[in-house]
């Protein structure tokens, strides 16, 4: 009798071991849709940890998760099953899951069994080689563009300088000054442009610092009413990378964001850090990365903007360059990282995946697909 009695108990440890082995994310609901299990697949791909979801609705991990709920509910009500392909599963960063969702019906107690195969990692390869390709193209042109520049950029620096020292009044001079330093200026730009693909000293680089200082400098230019909020992580640990170049990539995303937030009421930035598991870059799957989002309240991009955002010579603005975002992009690359960008009227998210470490660290940082 004593064994009988033991064997559910080892039966259940057995199917916990079990439900926690498995590589498919596996939540148990009951019927109010609150959360009563989850094994270690589905606290990756949701981002979150068991001992703070448990007993949760659904609804509060999931953003815009109506249609979702509905369907869930639905079939608790009518005790029919579902399959559904490529459902977006948004995460409260401002990331989304594509997963194919199997739900499933459970009598005793009533509630649902959901299967849910994660689509994001296959699109992301599949997205990083076209991306790997379009930086290879943005980098050619926007070297030979910056040849070009720099090449006339001396001659108009030393012809003001010359003409500077034959004005006969100071007044006169301001003119030349003006032409001297916005020929530096666009000398900088040129250095800047041409930088990223050049060695870089990379060091320990603490990420809330760099945000820091970009914020610091754009105070400095936009209307003193924008709100600058902070969510960090201050427990992450540093990121492997250039901290001018990654102040830089910084820089032309929450610079852009501010422009578009000219004329827009309560305009706001965030800032949010934090740290992703199984993500993957290129064709490295990564067990930790740096997420950062800088997220606007504006009015958004066009839709038929999206998605050539970050080719260069591309802008939204009439007097906008186009060369930000694509810079940035081809930075946060030479880091080993993406730079991804989801927008809507009133919530513009640009999110930059930086890895803890440039190299592959089997059972550590990250692991090679």
């Amino acid at each position: 009798m004593n064994q009988i009695k033991k064997r559910p108990v080892q039966n259940s440890k057995f199917a916990e071991h079990l439900l926690g082995s498995l590589t498919t994310a596996v939540i148990l609901l009951d019927e109010r849709l609150y959360l009563q299990k989850l094994n270690s697949a589905a606290e990756d791909l949701l981002h979150i940890s068991a001992s703070s979801a448990l007993f949760s609705p659904l609804s509060d991990l999931l953003l815009r998760s109506e249609d979702l709920v509905a369907s869930l509910q639905d079939a608790i009500a009518d005790n029919q099953p579902f399959t559904a392909r490529n459902v977006a599963l948004q995460l409260p960063e401002n990331t989304v899951e594509q997963v194919d969702l199997t739900v499933s019906n459970l009598e005793k107690p009533k509630g649902l069994l959901l299967e849910l195969h994660p689509t994001s990692r296959i699109n992301s390869i599949s997205q990083g080689s076209s991306s790997e390709e379009q930086q290879i193209t943005t980098r050619s042109l926007i070297r030979g563009l910056a040849h070009e520049v720099k090449n006339p950029l001396g001659g108009i620096r030393g012809a003001a300088q010359l003409l500077e020292r034959a004005l006969p009044s100071d007044d006169l001079k301001e003119y030349t000054h003006v032409i001297i330093s916005e020929a530096d200026r666009l000398r900088d730009l040129v250095d800047r442009m041409l930088g990223p693909w050049q060695p870089m000293q990379y060091e320990a680089v603490n990420l809330i610092e760099v945000i820091e200082r970009v914020v610091h400098i754009l105070q400095s230019e936009f209307s003193a009413d924008l709100q600058w909020q902070r969510d960090y992580d201050p427990s992450l640990p540093e990121v492997h990378g250039n901290k001018d170049q990654l102040i830089q990539a910084i820089l032309n995303v929450a610079r852009n964001a501010c422009q578009a937030l000219q004329g827009t009421e309560r305009a706001r930035i965030t800032f949010k850090t934090r740290v992703i598991r199984q993500f993957t870059v290129g064709s490295v799957r990564h067990k930790q990365i740096m997420h950062l989002s800088i997220t606007d309240n504006g009015p958004g991009i066009a839709e038929d903007l999206i998605d050539r955002v970050f080719f260069p010579m591309i802008s939204g603005r009439s007097e906008g360059s186009g060369l930000g975002l694509s810079i940035s992009q081809n930075i946060i690359g030479q880091h080993g990282g993406t730079l991804q960008v989801a927008s809507r009227p009133g919530n513009t998210a640009f999110s930059a995946y930086l890895p803890f470490s440039l190299y592959t660290q089997p059972n550590e940082a990250s692991e090679t697909l």
